[in-house]
């Protein structure tokens, strides 16, 4: 009986260029479903800001001054009231209503901490997504009848030289004058006009409300 000839299998191997091309195809495989992942989970964000900035069909009825370009939340240390070291990085993941003044908190002070109390009221549901905040800007005590209206506030102290690195008025304004809107990423993105008062608080509200429409596909209370 004959014997049957070894089967060598070698010409079924792949050839060396031809492995090392579909090692190549795998890898652009690999790092376009990898893009594709990041831009699903990227959209909504991208979408939202596009909408609002670049479509910006309401646009013409803003009431605050869009910052163009936005200015991040600088890397610098600020103090609670209690003594507590906080960076001001800290603050993202919510929107920001801020405010800036001294700790003795004159009339327009007192007016402004009012207006923030109660537009993040007016929010309803979605007075959560925002945060208040008071930046005092200098050494002077905040005044103790003051301090259980600020229950639900974020009161730090900023050294005013580097907010200013930040934060700015309007041409030859001042800090203390306005209100600022910072997103969820630690934007300055909005500046409300100086003279805010609760005639024209209806005005700022409907600016955060379509702020937080804008927003609501990837923006939830809370910080991750």
């Amino acid at each position: 009986m004959l014997e049957q000839p070894l089967d060598l299998t070698v010409h079924s191997l792949p050839r060396p260029a031809e492995a090392a091309g579909a090692d190549a195809r795998r890898t652009r495989t690999g790092r376009l479903k990898m893009l594709l992942v990041m831009l699903v989970c990227a959209a909504p964000v991208i979408a939202s800001y596009f909408t609002y900035y670049v479509v910006r069909p309401e646009a013409r009825r803003s009431f605050g001054e869009l910052i163009e370009p936005q200015r991040g939340l600088p890397a610098i240390e600020a103090a609670a009231l209690d003594g507590q070291r906080v960076g001001l990085p800290s603050l993202k993941g919510q929107w920001l209503l801020v405010s800036v003044a001294g700790g003795a908190c004159d009339s327009r002070c007192e007016e402004h901490l009012y207006l923030q109390r109660q537009l993040r009221q007016a929010l309803g549901k979605n007075k959560d997504r925002l945060d208040w905040v008071w930046l005092v800007d200098d050494a002077a005590p905040v005044r103790g009848a003051l301090r259980p209206a600020l229950s639900e506030a974020t009161v730090l102290r900023v050294d005013p030289q580097a907010l200013a690195q930040w934060l700015a008025p309007a041409a030859g304004g001042k800090l203390s004058e306005h209100l600022y809107v910072v997103d969820p990423q630690g934007h300055w993105m909005m500046r409300f006009p100086p003279g805010l008062d609760r005639a024209s608080g209806a005005k700022a509200k409907a600016d955060l409300e379509r702020l937080l429409r804008a927003s609501a596909s990837w923006d939830q209370a809370g910080r991750p």
